[in-house]
């Protein structure tokens, strides 16, 4: 049986929450699909699905069956296409909007001025020819698709306004043309142009203030994309080519000349330079690359010149990884949003009876102008009641929580572990390559006498050791040249001996040295000895006859673990410490780092029962590691983070990505989780508060008390302010610290 395919497509023609319901209850029910989920706020799609039982084009056909349509190829980059159909849309719909606004500017004035003025009988007829575009013309999606609805037998917010402002429409017609129908019985027929008119223009200009609100909480992928360079220059020998970047393949050689962007993934050949990785990894100081090191797409390049070799083009790049990550985590949904889903998907048929009922109301218990005071409160309703703003208020806030995260080099895989981060009360951190370099490096270094004369015999000596500390040494005389030794001899557990001149050198460990009754001398004895209290691996260095020099080499502690743990504790949340080190190094690191907590000599498996302990103990746990033996940890941990700088597997294993090796992200990410839930719970209670006391005000609740109706025409401004201002409350996110 074939593995599924998930698959991400924008969903074109929403108008709101009901909307996308719709097409995520279309896409469930064919055959073949696993799930689907529709992110109102990004405009996409997200579907599992069998590709041997269902293709690409049936989800397009059956969306497009009820009333919306994917757009299933959205160019080489996976966005020019997007981008040009949703410029040209908001283009149309701004246009729209001025329009309508322009042709019901004078309707009102007509309708609240003119009218009462002898003279002027054809005033009626007036306010109907310039309504008439306005709903029709400027507003005629609103009908179009409400009609789609209808018959697909559902409903949605463009049903709730053709509803409306059609109702207001049609009676202020029938008034026109069969006045006599009310005057005859002592009635006045009054017409409601400027009600319909004015909803449509003030719900078009609500619709264009949050379309371009929306498109501002997509700016994080949008600056990500942007970083993706569209031409590159390709070393052919002694020749340069300048090429699309769509057609750079592996193994091409490409030169990244001063202030430009590196295009695609690979390693340096020649030439160094100081590049900017702060879009990938948030980190501020651009990195010296040179030969041998690796370079990334979407970083940028500063004043040197260098050549490096494609390995990872097109969707492979760390860029493109990271984009996608972020575009899927902004289309998931959070646990909240399903009560929310709920509530939408059964709102409009909800509303519509309230409507109904509203007007019955009126025509039994309103008196002589029942019918009119029922028919106005019945459009007031249906305008009021709209589930935008309801529909925006989680993923609104999660796209910009996620986008900002990005932004800040921390990837969160999606809505639900972003949401959850904020109820982390206990830390667990991995010290090797977390709290610690994860490399060894030489960190302390004492001649006899301060005589280093013999340092190119130790780097000769080192630089033919096969243990792995022997890096460390040479690593740290970078630039010397290393001595011609013979007689080179590695002993095992020990260390390695070779001969200059007529001279035998010893380069290991204490007992090696002592062993071929090489003299010490006290002073480096006594600093060798402190350096091993800090569990600090000590190598000894001398001749046949002499202690020549100690050297210190450790896994280094990073800046930032101490910063971080403090930023944590203050926050309420327990910090630990968890290795497969001994103890006094364990002690050491967490004492340096100041972590209260640590467990030291634990295997994989020990780790992960470590977090099952602390979540018996009613803890939410957050595990932070970077090496395959993390994985079991990061993989039982309520919210697992992977530093970025780690293996594939604890990437994979994780629901949170930190590009950097900065441990200050982790607390960043704790408190982007608590700002983004507390901005979805203002959305929420906002846009539930909204409906809870709008529709009874608009159906009338306030008559009977203070004599006051609420106006079809503030009724449409309220909805559209609603909308807008969810959105606009989310985006206030990306200000925060």
């Amino acid at each position: 049986m074939m593995a599924t395919k998930k698959d991400t497509f924008p969903v074109l023609h929403m108008s709101c929450a009901s909307c996308a319901l719709n097409v995520e209850r279309t896409l469930k029910a064919k055959e073949g699909v696993k799930f689907a989920v529709v992110n109102f706020a990004s405009g996409k799609v997200s579907i599992e699905y069998n590709p041997e039982v269902v293709r690409a084009d049936d989800f397009k056909a059956a969306v497009q069956a009820a009333g919306y349509d994917l757009l299933l190829d959205d160019g080489p980059d996976g966005s020019e296409k997007l981008e040009e159909i949703n410029k040209d849309a908001f283009k149309k719909l701004k246009r729209k909007a001025i329009l309508a606004v322009t042709f019901s500017v004078p309707v009102v004035f007509t309708g609240m001025l003119i009218m009462g003025s002898p003279g002027l009988t054809y005033g009626n007829v007036l306010m109907w020819a310039l309504s008439t575009p306005v709903l029709f013309l400027f507003g005629r999606n609103f009908y179009v698709n409400a009609w789609r609805q209808a018959k697909q037998g559902s409903a949605n917010m463009d049903t709730l306004v053709a509803l409306s402002t059609g109702v207001a429409y049609l009676f202020s017609v029938f008034n026109i043309l069969f006045a006599g129908f009310w005057t005859e019985k002592g009635m006045e027929a009054h017409v409601y142009f400027e009600a319909a008119a004015v909803i449509v223009a003030f719900i078009l200009v609500g619709k264009t203030l949050e379309e371009k609100a929306k498109g501002n909480t997509s700016s994080a992928i949008k600056k990500l994309m942007g970083l993706r360079p569209k031409t590159v220059t390709i070393v052919h020998g002694a020749h340069q080519m300048e090429t699309a970047i769509e057609k750079v393949r592996r193994d091409d050689v490409i030169l990244v000349k001063p202030g430009e962007k590196v295009a695609v993934d690979g390693t340096v050949t020649g030439g160094s330079s100081y590049v900017d990785e702060s879009m990938l990894t948030g980190e501020p100081v651009p990195v010296l690359k040179k030969a041998g090191d690796k370079v990334f797409a979407g970083t940028i390049n500063q004043k040197g010149s260098f050549q490096f070799r494609a390995e990872k083009v097109g969707s492979e790049t760390m860029l493109a990884q990271i984009v996608r990550m972020v575009q899927d985590a902004q289309g998931s949904k959070a646990p909240v949003q399903r009560l929310v889903d709920k509530v939408a998907g059964i709102f409009v048929p909800v509303v519509i009876i309230i409507a109904f009922i509203t007007f019955m109301a009126w025509n039994l218990f309103g008196g002589a102008n029942g019918f009119t005071q029922g028919l106005l409160a019945m459009v007031t309703v249906l305008v009021i009641a709209c589930p935008c703003a309801m529909g925006l208020a989680t993923p609104t806030a999660i796209m910009v929580g996620i986008g900002k995260g990005a932004e800040q080099g921390i990837l969160i895989r999606d809505a639900e572990s972003l949401e959850l981060s904020r109820k982390i009360n206990a830390v667990v951190l991995d010290k090797t390559g977390t709290v610690t370099e994860g490399k060894p490096v030489l960190t302390d270094l004492s001649w006899f006498n301060g005589d280093d004369s013999k340092k190119e015999i130790l780097i000769a000596l080192e630089s033919q050791s096969e243990h792995p500390l022997a890096g460390a040494v040479v690593s740290y005389f970078t630039g010397t040249d290393p001595k011609t030794v013979t007689g080179f001899e590695s002993i095992t557990g020990k260390g390695i001996k070779a001969v200059a001149g007529n001279t035998v050198y010893y380069a290991g460990n204490r007992s090696l040295l002592t062993e071929n009754k090489v003299r010490m001398d006290a002073q480096l004895v006594m600093r060798a000895e402190e350096w091993e209290m800090q569990a600090k691996t000590v190598i000894w260095f001398g001749d046949q006859e002499q202690l020549l020099a100690v050297m210190a080499i450790a896994d280094r502690i990073k800046s930032t673990p101490a910063e971080a743990v403090q930023m944590l504790q203050r926050m309420g949340i327990e910090v630990y410490m968890l290795t497969g080190d001994q103890e006094v190094t364990a002690r050491t690191v967490a004492g340096a780092a100041g972590i209260r907590h640590y467990q030291a000599g634990l295997l994989p498996d020990q780790k992960a029962d470590f977090i099952k302990k602390l979540q018996s103990e009613g803890k939410t746990v957050a595990m932070a590691g970077d090496g395959i033996n993390d994985s079991a940890a990061l993989a039982q941990a309520d919210v697992s983070i992977a530093m970025g700088k780690g293996s594939e597997i604890a990437m994979d294993a994780s629901k949170m990505t930190i590009t950097s090796s900065d441990l200050n992200k982790i607390p960043m990410a704790i408190q982007l989780s608590r700002q983004t839930v507390t901005a979805i719970r203002q959305n929420l209670f906002w846009a539930f508060i909204y409906n809870i006391i709008g529709i009874p005000i608009a159906a009338g609740a306030l008559y009977p008390v203070s004599g006051f109706m609420l106006n079809p025409m503030l009724a449409g401004a309220a909805m559209a302010l609603s909308s807008v201002s969810v959105v606009t409350n989310s985006l206030l996110l990306k200000w925060k610290k």
